[in-house]
């Protein structure tokens, strides 16, 4: 995925969930779009170097967005959380993730379930079973090389779990996809110290047979881009 109209700075603070303030190189200071809904833990620290996209939208209250954090001085994290369903699209349309081909259409926001959800990928054929995948944004590191998911309680987390094993009752395939856009994350594990109740149900899911995935990204001011299978700690 190609990012554009980057600019660096350093962050100042981020705030009210949705805004940052960012010092660019010039000096001059900018309030900007954070979109991100988490706790972003380990990925606000005021003075990191961060890199922003100018939407080109002179109508927003907040032209530029926050896009990539330097983290701990050399890893680089990718906190736009709107963008994992598009990276994760982009992997499995180019062959990237092995475990995802063979299908023969691929549709987004699809509703499923029982609990009024919509799914984020859903794959199809004629050959074999549609394949539910749920995708979920990994950028908490704890610990050397090791991401956690998720970085806040997340009622709706659990409930997508949920909806992923009534799919594999029903005789559908069904995928928990963990995206990490993190260059310094190297496995991933639930953040059972946050949400205790969401690894348990996690690991519930996958007994039951949903399948548990996650994958890496290369991050440049450039270009994100999917690269490699990372193990997942259950």
């Amino acid at each position: 995925m190609k990012l554009e109209n980057m600019q660096s700075g350093r962050l100042i603070k981020r705030y009210k969930r949705f805004l940052a303030d960012i010092e660019l190189e010039n000096g001059r200071e900018l309030t900007v779009h954070c979109p991100n809904t988490g706790s972003m833990k380990n990925c606000a620290d005021p003075g990191s170097e961060v890199w922003i996209q100018d939407s080109g939208n002179l109508k927003r209250k907040y032209p530029f967005g926050w896009e990539l954090v330097q983290v701990e001085g050399r890893f680089w994290a990718c906190i736009n959380t709107g963008r994992a369903n598009a990276l994760i699209r982009e992997a499995v349309e180019t062959g990237v993730i092995v475990e995802l081909q063979g299908y023969d259409s691929l549709r987004q926001e699809v509703k499923y379930g029982d609990e009024n959800s919509r799914i984020d990928l859903l794959l199809e054929s004629e050959s074999q079973p549609k394949c539910y995948v749920e995708i979920k944004n990994v950028t908490l590191l704890e610990g050397p090389g090791l991401g956690v998911f998720p970085d806040a309680v997340t009622a709706r987390g659990a409930k997508h779990l949920r909806e992923l094993m009534l799919m594999v009752e029903q005789g559908h395939r069904a995928v928990l996809m963990f995206c990490v856009p993190h260059t310094g994350i190297e496995r991933v594990r639930p953040a059972d110290h946050i949400d205790p109740e969401y690894g348990q149900l996690l690991r519930e899911a996958s007994a039951a047979g949903v399948e548990v995935y996650a994958y890496g990204a290369r991050i440049s001011p450039e270009e994100v881009t999917i690269c490699r299978a990372l193990p997942v700690e259950l």
